[in-house]
């Protein structure tokens, strides 16, 4: 298996990618520094590097190195600066969104591509009636018309939603939205719900970003937990009742991963 991964030098994108070469598989990164990397993943013989910024490559050449690739998966997101607040690209995950759908159906191959769009669960899924209170709605309205990367992370989740469906010949999507990311050295026990059981705004939770790419891997590579969420944009906490249990990918059954709320 072959996976373009997007933001590959991020806090989260690092992470996935690390996960899935240790798994076995093949990666493509796309990453604007090369420095960005880490060494021991710059050397790693199954993964190509690709330097470019992934909004100026044409839809040919994105179509180009999606070839072969079985999947693929972005943790793109704004760097929580004044620049990466209110810079530009303001609609970075948005556009890199729709350019990536759209070389992927320029591609023309025989067999969908999964993609993994990882999210926040400030974000909303409008397919569910999710409990939001007046005063969540309120502060969320203000993020959207304020702070640009909330809009930018609604409307790429939205666009999968709504202008590729959960039916689309050419691809398949889940959007996974964490909480409140937090930096932890390995894998702990984590669960699933299909949307949030907390305020994003007003009681977060948490959710380390090596949790977030252990998921984002598992989705790719494991068909039930795929089927499970297609078209879905499930919301990932750590377990705080079991903060220090190892998972590991390889003796991994769903089950093992607590789903709450699933059919």
């Amino acid at each position: 298996m072959t996976t373009l991964v997007i933001g590959a030098s991020g806090a989260t994108g690092r992470l996935l990618a690390a996960r899935l070469l240790a798994e076995g598989q093949h990666v493509r990164a796309i990453v604007r520094e090369t420095a960005s990397l880490p060494e021991a993943l710059t050397n790693h013989s199954r993964l190509s590097v690709i330097r470019a910024s992934l909004l100026d490559l044409s839809e040919t050449e994105l179509a180009k190195h999606l070839f072969g690739c079985d999947a693929v998966a972005s943790c793109l997101g704004h760097h929580l600066s004044f620049k990466g607040l209110f810079g530009h690209p303001r609609r970075l995950v948005t556009n890199a969104t729709r350019r990536i759908c759209a070389a992927i159906e320029a591609a023309n191959l025989e067999t969908p591509i999964r993609y993994v769009l990882m999210n926040t669960t400030g974000n909303r899924n409008r397919d569910l009636d999710e409990p939001v209170s007046f005063a969540q709605r309120c502060v969320v309205g203000l993020l959207r018309l304020l702070i640009p990367p909330h809009a930018d992370n609604e409307d790429a989740a939205d666009y999968l939603r709504t202008e590729i469906t959960q039916n689309h010949e050419a691809l398949e999507w889940v959007v996974v939205r964490p909480d409140s990311l937090t930096n932890e050295d390995n894998v702990s026990a984590y669960e699933i719900h299909p949307s949030p059981t907390r305020s994003a705004i007003f009681n977060a939770g948490k959710t380390s970003r090596i949790n977030v790419a252990h998921f984002m891997a598992m989705l790719l590579l494991d068909d039930r937990l795929w089927e499970r969420w297609r078209g879905q944009m499930p919301v990932i906490y750590n377990c705080e009742s079991n903060p220090g249990a190892d998972i590991r990918l390889k003796d991994l059954e769903i089950a093992d991963v607590r789903t709450v709320g699933s059919s």
